[in-house]
């Protein structure tokens, strides 16, 4: 397990990172959320030891990271925003050169070559130029090169910036396959809905703080996120508010004689209310459940829209 704790980070006068701790598991991918500015860019280049905190300390295996450098660096893979090939090699080429900076030996690096080639499904661009390739294909070789040496955390930064919405998915599907309890992941994204998809927890950063972190389910629960429930039909305007006006754990936040939309504590009261309506002979046509998102909490955490940093 990867333990940070109350790491902190300044220049000058604007403080980067003003304590955060947080910890991975192996077999986790734990996502790193925030707008610009928000200091996430400073914790990845902390961790992989670009840079030295001013305090704090994070400790994998019981060791310190910080004490333990050139041990840490060779259990870490890195995937950086930035492209981090040799255009003018080929996929192969490139996978195999850094297999030996790694100092993997010829035999080992060629068959994990291949077998990462497969895996990004670039086999069958073996021998062409990096510089042919598509954006997304750069990114799943950008991907493969951080994972050549098989480490035991990999830092993915933003490993979908800058590609279509199909090559997006693409490589989604691509991170479920590599994903093993053998590696614990840290993984920065500006698409929430990627990280709603792989991540099993997540902290939600800001102007250098961790503001909340956990599951999706718990992000929710702890912020009093509630379900809100859209009914379409013919209403009875005094029938519905002497309806929902008895039942504590519903409330109504539109009525029209075609619409209502209550707010619920939990889903399992909602077929309950469903047979509540129908009891009273109020005829529903539809019903559109809206449940809160991690967009929803992003916004109620930091005041921003993640799209739009």
């Amino acid at each position: 397990m990867l333990i940070v704790k109350d790491i902190k980070k300044s220049y000058g006068e604007v403080k980067a990172l003003k304590g955060i701790s947080f910890n991975v598991k192996k077999g986790e991918i734990f996502g790193l959320l925030g707008p610009n500015g928000a200091g996430k860019t400073t914790a990845i280049s902390i961790l992989t030891t670009l840079i030295e905190p001013d305090s704090g300390s994070a400790f994998y295996e019981e060791k310190n990271i910080f004490s333990n450098t050139k041990w840490w660096r060779k259990k870490i893979g890195v995937v950086p925003q930035e492209i981090a090939f040799y255009e003018e090699l080929t996929a192969k080429d490139n996978l195999m050169l850094w297999a030996a900076l790694y100092g993997m030996g010829e035999t080992e690096a060629k068959e994990r070559a291949d077998y990462l080639l497969n895996l990004m499904e670039l086999g069958s661009k073996e021998k062409a130029k990096v510089s042919e390739f598509s954006g997304g294909m750069k990114r799943r070789l950008n991907i493969a090169l951080g994972i050549i040496h098989e480490p035991e955390v990999l830092f993915l930064d933003e490993p979908t910036v800058g590609i279509d919405v199909q090559a997006r998915v693409n490589i989604r599907e691509l991170l479920k396959k590599f994903v093993n309890e053998n590696m614990a992941i840290i993984y920065t994204t500006h698409q929430l809905d990627e990280a709603e998809e792989l991540c099993d927890r997540i902290a939600i950063m800001d102007e250098g703080e961790i503001k909340a972190q956990g599951t999706l389910k718990e992000l929710i629960s702890n912020l009093g996120e509630k379900l809100e429930v859209e009914f379409s039909g013919v209403f009875d305007s005094d029938k519905i508010e002497k309806i929902i006006g008895e039942k504590p754990e519903l409330k109504l936040l539109n009525l029209s004689e075609e619409k209502i939309v209550v707010e619920v504590d939990a889903e399992e009261i909602i077929p309950g209310t469903v047979e509540l309506f129908m009891k009273n002979e109020i005829i529903i046509n539809t019903m559109d459940i809206k449940r809160p998102n991690l967009e929803t909490l992003f916004l109620k955490l930091t005041g921003k829209e993640l799209r739009e940093q």
